[in-house]
């Protein structure tokens, strides 16, 4: 018997809860991995996804502050995955970078997830493929207006 609407969404909330799960366990393992925590391994994701950062940026993305980035930035650097650099236009501006050829632990590190995935898309048809995509872009915003509503709501 095919279950119903009510039930597929239900077991999408308790698998998409169970993802959630194991992506924090599995970042966590990969920051261990390279003798980082998870906020320092997050952090670093988000230098690489932008090409370079400044803390204030970063504490705005994460909302930490802008002395915890600062350690973060520190921790990183001091692993080889960032260097700081001034901005030429104006030397008060300083940008967290990443250092490319320090990335290659990174890689390696990713490398079995990039391959399983692959291999995993592989099992579906280019409409299934798109509806995938659609549900993470859509979950993704819906994950960036709660946290946007949280931050707001959250006391200090």
């Amino acid at each position: 018997m095919k279950p119903t609407q009510q039930e597929l969404q239900l077991s999408l909330i308790e698998a998409s809860k169970q993802l959630s799960t194991q992506t924090v366990m599995f970042h966590q393992a990969v920051a261990a991995h390279l003798g980082l925590n998870i906020t320092d391994h997050k952090c670093m994701d988000l230098i690489l996804s932008k090409g370079r950062v400044t803390a204030g940026q970063l504490a705005e993305w994460t909302g930490l502050t802008t002395g915890a980035i600062t350690s973060v930035l520190n921790r990183l650097e001091k692993a080889g995955f960032i260097r700081r650099a001034k901005d030429p236009g104006d030397l008060r501006v300083v940008y967290a970078e990443p250092v490319y050829s320090q990335l290659h632990a990174i890689k390696e590190v990713f490398a079995p997830l990039n391959d399983a995935m692959l291999d995993l898309y592989s099992k579906y048809d280019q409409d299934q493929l798109e509806t995938i995509l659609d549900y993470i872009l859509h979950s993704n915003q819906i994950l960036r207006g709660l946290i946007e509503q949280l931050r707001k709501t959250t006391k200090e």
